[in-house]
């Protein structure tokens, strides 16, 4: 299954290790620098075209991450991966 983040880009869903609010997660300073570290080494893939609500950890080749930042927001992606619709389903 495919994840659309925005701006023509579409990642797998087995690659995504997490999708984080950027509002409420770069409250803490380890996200912080873990941001700008991910930054620094060219990590980074801003794929937004408005003001970013998300950023999404995928695992890359080599047991590097690779950081989306997008504009929509985690629910909303969340949602799109179908997730939460097969926790309910199973929880019946």
């Amino acid at each position: 299954m495919l994840l659309h983040l925005g701006k023509d880009t579409i990642i797998n869903f087995g690659d995504i290790v997490g999708i984080f609010d950027l509002d409420t997660t770069t409250v803490s300073p380890a996200t912080r620098n873990f941001l700008a570290k991910a930054e620094k080494e060219k990590r980074v893939v801003n794929v937004s075209a408005e003001l970013p609500k998300s950023f999404i950890l995928c695992a890359a080749k080599g047991g590097k991450t690779l950081v989306y930042i997008s504009q929509i927001s985690p629910a909303t992606l969340l949602k799109r991966t179908g997730f939460v619709e097969g926790l309910s389903k199973t929880g019946k």
